[in-house]
């Protein structure tokens, strides 16, 4: 198959992610995990998976547009598998399927822009962990900031005392709440654990241990807002807005080190 159509075929199965929980009508619903539900959830982790797997298979591809196939591949893996132990967090499809989507697009919309190959010197089982743990802190965070996005709506509906469509559908302020700490904590424990191994890389590549440069900048600080967060929530009882916002802005964060870099080394700076 065409490469170009692939491509096209693997965003399309993204789509019905996005709309799915629409087909609703209004009311609560006891459990949206239906057989439409994971027939939806698996064709579009098929797709996503089939054409991160052609990209790959050849060696590790460092372009902007690789990265998020292989992020939006890992985050429905673990949606899937959160799904699957908590029906408020399924529920969260509404706002993770548009997501997921978008981040098609643009990997989408970058498939030609030029990737830099990983230096030779850093093959390895230590740069195939530390890559690992990379994609799946940003995967982690991904969740984590749909659950935020969820209660941030949940709030500005109940406090204009207009609710939606929209939040009928999404767990409860509480319900999203305990699923932003879970995955904050997964998230924070992960990220630090990147952090290490990413030490040991520069170490076996330079001889230095930490070098100081915008992405190491960036994630440090991600991991310091985001346990900052957790140890304020746990010792303060922080709102559920104002959590919302700083993990937001730890998400940002590591989407800038991330694929931000990947866009500036890719595409701004060839």
């Amino acid at each position: 198959m065409n490469p170009f159509v692939f491509n096209l075929a693997a965003l399309a199965a993204l789509v019905p992610s996005a709309l799915l929980l629409y087909r609703r009508g209004p009311g609560p619903e006891p459990d949206v995990r239906d057989v439409v539900f994971w027939g939806v959830l698996a064709a579009a982790a098929a797709g996503a998976m089939a054409w991160t797997w052609v990209l790959f298979a050849s060696a590790w591809q460092t372009g902007i547009a690789a990265s998020l196939w292989i992020t939006i591949s890992l985050s429905l893996v673990l949606f899937v598998s959160i799904s699957a132990a908590s029906g408020a967090f399924a529920r969260l499809l509404v706002v993770f399927g548009p997501y997921i989507v978008v981040l098609g697009s643009i990997a989408t919309f970058w498939a030609q822009a030029p990737a830099r190959p990983a230096p030779a010197s850093l093959a390895g089982p230590w740069l195939n962990l530390h890559i690992g743990i990379s994609v799946t802190t940003y995967a982690l965070m991904t969740l984590a900031a749909t659950a935020a996005l969820g209660v941030f709506l949940q709030e500005r509906a109940l406090k204009a005392r207009r609710p939606t469509r929209l939040t009928a559908i999404l767990p409860s302020v509480s319900e999203g709440e305990t699923l932003q700490l879970r995955l904050l904590a997964a998230s924070t424990l992960v990220l630090g654990l990147g952090l290490l191994s990413g030490m040991v890389i520069e170490f076996l590549d330079r001889g230095v241990i930490l070098v100081f440069n915008h992405k190491t900048l960036l994630s440090i600080l991600s991991f310091t807002v985001i346990a900052g967060l957790l140890i304020v929530h746990r010792a303060s009882g922080m709102a559920g807005r104002r959590a919302a916002r700083y993990l937001l802005l730890a998400y940002l964060l590591l989407t800038l080190g991330y694929p931000g870099v990947k866009l500036v080394t890719d595409v701004i700076l060839p």
